[in-house]
């Protein structure tokens, strides 16, 4: 039922075109419609040479059927969001307990802004992986656990290929990838000497292939490897470590799960991110005490909602490593995920926009939440305080102590929700902003075409949603605040606008590029034909002009 709820609430969302659509997420939208015409065939995203496009292999069909639209670009996201949930269920169930799992599906049902924009728009990448990994884990450890004894085969041969298509796909998701790989080794390591390391192989070779030739064929320079090393290179600038660490933590978690709104975090909000790594602490030595427990002879009855171990068919000493061992690398995987971006100094210049980078920590949201989920477990027990103490016996401190404690983390659990709630029902308040916004974008397209209008210059959040709007009836060459040559992701449309006859231009009316161009036709003595359209300004200048050089 919760997960029902979260899957009815986005698809609202997704009718509303809320979040809103932009520029690079219009990219994989053109990307897609040039697929399922067959006039490209892309590996990587335009003017992004190392993230993968298969959002937009994913909508291809759908836009080969129909009209292309936001809508039809963000169904499928919407199907694998309803699989990550899914998924997730099964996996906190199989590593946890059932009500862990529901809690969690509940944690996943709601969204703020940020955590729903990471969702339910093609941004490259975190909307896909998350499945692919949690469906890699349940695929481990199902082998490893020696669950499934026919077509094994074929499961080594899908892991294989899932992993090689995330790693063509996104690299942000490695560090789990990795810890999916190791939980494999350790339950199959004997067989993967054998025909299961060779399928596995094959299958990753497979899912990789489009990486690698497109690395083998490209110029010097412009491989996948080299131009990602010059964008990190290239971005945030010279900050602190003290910085990039109040950014990661304090900021980037609490903005990635969900607790903050996306345009600022309160102090009690930031009080979430101090406390996570806390938490991946105390989950990883809960797992590590679960490894070097001995195993029970006879496993007895199962407790409810013990957790690994609950059930006798599932307490054999493998099995029970095998989950542990799983538990360890959610935690690893969350811990690596966060150094490699704490590392970034986008994590201290630009911590609300970069959050982004840590919208996957949502795989290990079960194994941070299992600590305050025991420790809550103890208030079931019992009163507070024990009939003894009303009687004048002496209280039996260490249960009054861990009592508390439950109490304690029931209620940041509790808050936890409500503050997910308040952020849910934040973005739900601003649906009609955000759909003001947004038809005033695809009515801009319109306009243009009403207007005769095919080639205009405009700034990059304004260039390619025009194009994908229009369905390209109207293409965009970008500009810079000081109207010289920006960033153009497909070249074609650039050179189109610079070879047209008096193309117009478009800009916002707050926009320093306005004010720039209204100087440049003043300084020339240029008149322009103006048409004013809400927030925009369309020029029409008596005479061609270009950007400046």
């Amino acid at each position: 039922m919760l997960g029902l709820v979260g899957i009815g609430y986005r698809l609202v969302l997704l009718l509303l075109t809320v979040p809103g659509s932009n520029s690079d997420e219009a990219t994989f939208g053109l990307a897609a419609a040039h697929i399922a015409t067959g006039r490209r065939w892309p590996i990587f995203l335009y003017g992004q040479h190392y993230m993968g496009v298969v959002e937009s292999y994913l909508a291809a069909p759908l836009f080969a059927a129909f009209e292309p639209n936001w809508v039809l670009l963000r169904l499928p996201l919407l199907l694998l969001y309803a699989a990550f949930v899914y998924l997730m269920y099964r996996l906190t169930r199989r590593l946890y307990s059932p009500w862990l799992a529901t809690l969690v599906v509940g944690f996943l049902a709601l969204g703020s802004e940020r955590v729903v924009r990471d969702q339910m728009t093609a941004v490259g990448g975190r909307p896909e992986v998350k499945p692919a990994v949690a469906l890699l884990l349940l695929i481990a450890l199902a082998l490893g656990e020696h669950r499934i004894s026919r077509r094994r085969w074929l499961c080594f041969g899908a892991f294989g290929l899932l992993t090689g298509l995330c790693v063509w796909d996104d690299w942000l998701i490695l560090p789990y990838l990795a810890v999916a790989a190791i939980v494999l080794l350790v339950g199959c390591a004997r067989e993967l000497f054998g025909w299961a390391g060779l399928l596995l192989i094959g299958g990753f070779v497979l899912g990789v292939l489009p990486l690698i030739v497109d690395n083998l064929t490209a110029p010097p320079g412009q491989d996948s490897l080299s131009v990602l090393s010059q964008v990190s290179a290239g971005e945030g600038g010279q900050t602190s470590a003290v910085d990039q660490l109040h950014g990661s933590v304090l900021v980037g978690i609490p903005l990635a799960t969900g607790i903050c709104l996306s345009t600022y975090c309160t102090g009690w909000q930031m009080a979430w991110g101090a406390l996570y790594p806390v938490l991946l602490l105390i989950a990883a030595a809960l797992a590590v005490a679960g490894l070097r427990r001995p195993s029970p002879t006879r496993p007895g009855p199962a407790p409810t909602d013990a957790g690994p171990g609950r059930h006798a068919a599932d307490s054999s000493p493998i099995a029970r490593r095998m989950r542990y061992v799983a538990q360890l690398a959610l935690l690893v995987g969350a811990a690596l995920t966060l150094a490699g971006y704490a590392r970034s100094s986008l994590a201290a210049s630009a911590p609300l926009a970069s959050a982004r980078y840590l919208s996957i920590l949502q795989l290990s949201l079960p194994a941070v939440l299992w600590p305050l989920w025991l420790a809550a477990r103890r208030v079931r027990k019992g009163p507070l305080l024990s009939d003894s103490v009303v009687q004048g016996a002496l209280p039996n401190r260490r249960g009054v102590v861990a009592r508390a404690g439950g109490v304690v983390a029931g209620g940041v659990v509790a808050t936890l929700l409500g503050t997910m709630v308040y952020t849910t029902v934040d973005l739900i308040t601003e649906v009609p902003t955000i759909r003001a916004e947004e038809r005033q974008s695809q009515q801009l397209a319109t306009v243009l075409r009403r207007a005769g209008i095919r080639h205009v210059y405009a700034d990059y959040w304004t260039c390619n949603r025009l194009i994908f709007n229009s369905r390209e009836r109207v293409l965009c060459a970008v500009l810079g605040d000081s109207l010289r040559p920006g960033q153009d992701r497909y070249p074609a449309y650039p050179r189109q606008v610079n070879t047209a006859d008096r193309p117009a231009f478009v800009f916002t009316l707050h926009e320093p590029a306005n004010l720039a161009f209204r100087n440049l036709l003043r300084d020339r003595g240029v008149t322009a034909r103006t048409i004013e359209f809400g927030e925009y300004r369309i020029y029409q200048p008596s005479v061609t002009l270009r950007p400046l050089p």
